[in-house]
């Protein structure tokens, strides 16, 4: 099956064009005045019948004009809003496609450990910590990652026991695919030599064949019980702030991904309450897959908030060590990572969702986990042909596509999956990637030159709180392929980066397509909703470094201002 000429017609080419502005329209802007008119800086729409404009003119939450700043005199009104950008320039809002916003959340209000330079530094702030806690209580943190420091090894329990051994500690790695804990926490979660790893997980040991604390993947379980779940209001609450944080740096929406069946009503509930500043598309956990069959797609609150995608893992983490891969890792020749769906359960979950209209996003990060993926969405395909498809092109989805065999760069378009992919990783990981994998398999690893070149569109995202989430970084990253200080070799493979116009797609054309809205929101077009992101300077022509630079002016939801630096 191909299905590549639906997906290159309604996504590559910015899907539709911008209609021109009819005279009728024009006529009526005096009885109809618009709500907001932004104008004074740079335009970019990411519609090609209209790349760049002068001013923008909005009405109950849609676009009514683009065009130059002459036209738009006649949408003006005594009670219009004018926006005057002062020299920021003005985008489509940016969506995150791949993003935890509880976690986004959680971040704000657990330990840190972003930026961690060294256990020594890791001990410090646990410390720190750990002063401020009862004896005997639970101390978790999430950021740390080990690929920078000087002791070149993950932290163990020891580390930790020497620095908080009266509490029991949970330190989670920045992928979310490995934490480490201490004796304490590992006594209380009943984890001792003689615990056996369960499938698709590992216990880390030292060389007596202790358990030496750090877990992988599916053995985290037991520990992360002694952490808990937020509830109730405490949930909502926290779940309201990482939406706020992304609002903050300029995201308008963001998928987000692994979300508990239960947490949709809550969600939805946010947004009645007016404290879900953002769009959420909604990608829950398989256990809700029936329920959601039901309902799908299940829209809330006039499309703010959509759920109507199931998320579901192939295999772990390349850091970790976790992610599938079809030959050993270089540096661990007993290694090739961890698988943890199974064929029989996935092909099941797959065929009920082509039947229903449920789009499955799938994380797959090593060569194999990515092999089986595109194997097994063929299967399904095969067994639920498009006639017996909720949705004949369904858009499924495949979360990080992280190392690829070149072999297998061509099915994307073939079977018309999305990759969607998040350009921080690279430039983190390709500093620890090549010890992992070897020079060869970097050929494929972070690919999205060959990736569009071969027919598809990518969805970036940031994957928040595994990377910063911030839109500056992720497309800065697509189009520099350089680290934050500059780095880059060519072991980066520089030809993998991407053009501004295509990075400036990735956040916000693509993701619409990817979410089933590219009628509705991506590009600053005439009837799309008005949704805007606005940077202090135009990332579309500063040199590479200086967009790291700039800042969020304002965010725009529906055209009503949800985040404003003035």
């Amino acid at each position: 099956m191909r299905l590549l000429p639906v997906l290159a017609a309604a996504a590559i080419a910015a899907c539709a064009p911008s209609e021109p502005q009819a005279d009728d329209q024009v006529e009526t802007a005096a009885e109809m005045p618009a709500s907001m008119i932004l104008r004074g800086g740079p335009i970019h729409t990411a519609d090609d019948a209209l790349p760049a404009a002068g001013a923008v003119a909005v009405r109950d939450g849609r676009i009514v004009y683009v065009g130059d700043e002459a036209g738009v005199e006649a949408f003006a009104g005594p009670e219009t809003e004018i926006v005057d950008l002062d020299g920021a320039a003005l985008y489509p809002g940016f969506t995150d496609a791949h993003v935890h916003i509880l976690g986004v959340g959680s971040r704000e209000r657990t330990l840190n450990l972003e930026g961690t330079e060294s256990i020594t530094d890791l001990q410090d702030r646990l410390r720190a910590a750990a002063a401020e806690l009862p004896e005997g209580s639970v101390l978790y943190g999430r950021g740390w990652i080990e690929t920078h420091w000087p002791e070149g090894r993950f932290p163990n329990r020891g580390d930790l026991d020497a620095a908080a051994p009266d509490h029991a500690v949970v330190l989670t790695r920045a992928d979310g695919h490995a934490l480490v804990a201490n004796s304490l926490a590992l006594e209380r979660a009943g984890i001792t030599a003689d615990s056996v790893a369960p499938e698709g997980g590992d216990i880390l040991r030292d060389e007596s064949g202790e358990p030496n604390g750090m877990l992988i993947d599916a053995a985290m379980y037991p520990a992360n019980a002694l952490v808990g779940e937020l509830e109730g209001a405490e949930r909502a609450d926290t779940y309201a702030e990482g939406a706020n944080v992304m609002a903050s740096l300029g995201w308008t929406g963001g998928h987000d991904m692994s979300v508990p069946y239960s947490d949709v009503a809550m969600i939805e509930g946010l947004a009645d309450e007016d404290r879900l500043p953002i769009r959420v598309y909604v990608s829950i956990n398989p256990d809700g897959l029936a329920a959601l069959a039901r309902e799908t797609p299940r829209i809330a609150d006039d499309g703010r908030v959509i759920t109507r995608a199931v998320k579901m893992y192939m295999d772990g983490a390349l850091g970790s060590r976790g992610a599938a891969l079809l030959e050993p890792y270089s540096d661990a020749p007993s290694n090739q990572g961890l698988m943890l769906s199974e064929e029989d359960q996935t092909l099941s979950a797959f065929t009920e969702a082509l039947r229903t209209g449920i789009q499955m996003n799938v994380h797959a990060i090593g060569d194999r986990g990515n092999r089986l993926l595109l194997d097994w969405v063929e299967e399904a395909y095969a067994a639920v042909p498009p006639e017996d498809r909720a949705i004949e092109n369904p858009r499924w989805r495949d979360e990080h596509t992280q190392i690829v065999d070149p072999d297998d760069i061509p099915r994307f378009s073939e079977l018309g999956v999305i990759p969607s992919m998040q350009p921080s990783h690279a430039i983190g990981d390709l500093f620890f990637a090549p010890d992992r994998l070897g020079d060869d398999r970097l050929d494929g690893a972070y690919a999205w030159r060959d990736l569009i070149d071969s027919g598809v569109v990518i969805a970036g995202g940031s994957d928040a709180p595994v990377e910063r989430g911030d839109p500056r970084i992720e497309f800065y990253a697509a189009v520099a392929r350089r680290a934050l200080d500059g780095t880059q070799t060519e072991q980066w493979h520089p030809d993998q980066a991407v053009t501004r116009q295509e990075a400036l797609r990735m956040f916000t054309a693509w993701p619409a397509y990817a979410s089933f809205r590219e009628d509705e929101l991506g590009r600053i077009a005439v009837g799309l909703r008005a949704d805007f992101t606005v940077f202090s300077e135009d990332i579309m022509t500063i040199p590479e470094a200086d967009i790291l630079t700039v800042e969020p002016v304002m965010t725009i939801v529906d055209g009503e201002v949800v985040y404003s630096a003035r």
